[in-house]
């Protein structure tokens, strides 16, 4: 580690996180309050937890490493499941703010929108652009051709996968810039997959924000950033985290180790069960376990008992012992749910589904499947 103006540096050994929430969460850990020059304002609804957040000041955003602008955050842990009308449901209300999104930059009904799904298609958990710009509902080509056919209550779209650098040689930047000169679009939506800090929210997570995005930033590559300042059009990013790093999987195991003996010794501490249990002596019955929560945690003294030093150092702390130790040995992977061919193909349909029914008036939750594959 390296020592600058009396500080030690640790950046390498920081969590690497896309979402501004977790940012903020973070930097709200560590100061012990608010952060000056960023408002947060939180409602749930249907399971579906909504989040907006206005970073105000650029001393707000350096606070949290994010840039002064919009963000959206939709946490909905029953993606899980699989449950269809459940992820209608979140399709809805991904359409409804994506809406909201473009009233607040001035975005009429009839502007020209450019996609761009950001990845590498051959890599599944990176592959959520491409997939949601398969799916996408394009238009742009119909107005060039066929003006007259078009009926009202559409938009002109059209959209790119451009591929990510190890494919094309080329900056995705570049290519978007080059593209912009020709196409003229009136804004720009990038999608892309991000990585996150907290298991439960990959694949769970949709952020909406309009300051543009960095492509590859989450796992720790710079690329040319796709903003309003560097392309001259408004850009408004969606991503989801589909990725966590063994830094993160370590800290939350040892979390959940130290929530199990938690439970456990409180559940000792409880009388026992009545003589006409079902259950024999001794055995077992399978049950769905509740999610562990602060409350199941042990005590600051017994956590210190239980897993000694480590125990009782704070969740940053922790985070950053391990990935002090990790890094060294090229141990801190980026990881994937095994499940994720599906989640990405559950997300690029919902992200694709909202985009449709927020772009085009006529396209709603009825008829919305009929313009995806």
């Amino acid at each position: 580690m390296s020592e600058q103006h009396g500080k030690l540096d640790l950046s390498r050994y920081q969590v690497r996180t896309d979402l501004a929430l977790e940012a903020h969460q973070m930097m709200t850990e560590k100061r012990g309050g608010e952060i000056p020059g960023v408002e947060i304002q939180s409602d749930e609804q249907d399971g579906i937890r909504t989040t907006w957040m206005h970073v105000k000041t650029k001393e707000g955003g350096e606070e949290i490493g994010k840039l002064p602008g919009h963000y959206l955050t939709l946490e909905a842990p029953g993606l899980r499941r699989k449950d269809t009308p459940f992820q209608d449901k979140v399709t809805t209300r991904l359409a409804q703010n994506f809406d909201q999104f473009l009233k607040k930059k001035g975005i009429g009904s009839d502007a020209r929108a450019l996609v761009i799904g950001l990845g590498n298609w051959n890599v599944t958990p990176d592959a959520l652009g491409p997939i949601v710009v398969e799916n996408v509902l394009i238009t742009r080509h119909l107005y060039q051709l066929m003006p007259d056919e078009v009926d009202e209550g559409y938009r002109s779209v059209s959209a790119l996968a451009p591929g990510v650098l190890g494919i094309t040689g080329i900056e995705t930047g570049e290519i978007v810039h080059g593209v912009i000169g020709k196409v003229q679009p009136d804004f720009i939506i990038a999608v892309d997959a991000l990585a996150s800090r907290a298991i439960e929210r990959v694949n769970t997570t949709i952020q909406i924000t309009d300051t543009g995005i960095h492509p590859g930033s989450g796992i720790g590559n710079k690329r040319m950033p796709i903003t309003e300042e560097v392309l001259g059009v408004p850009v408004i990013a969606i991503g989801v985290p589909t990725v966590v790093d063994a830094t993160t999987i370590a800290s939350d195991t040892i979390e959940y180790i130290l929530a199990h003996l938690g439970r456990q010794m409180k559940a000792n501490q409880k009388p026992p069960a009545p003589a006409g249990r079902l259950a024999p002596e001794g055995a077992s019955l399978p049950e769905k376990r509740e999610p562990y929560t602060a409350d199941d945690l042990p005590t600051p003294e017994e956590q210190k008992v239980i897993m000694g030093l480590v125990g009782n150092l704070k969740d940053e702390e922790k985070r950053e012992l391990i990935r002090e130790v990790l890094q060294p040995l090229g141990h801190n992977l980026i990881v994937t749910p095994k499940e994720v061919d599906q989640f990405i193909e559950d997300m690029g349909n919902i992200l694709a589904n909202g985009l449709n029914a927020a772009l085009h008036e006529v396209v709603d939750m009825e008829n919305v499947s009929a313009y995806t594959h």
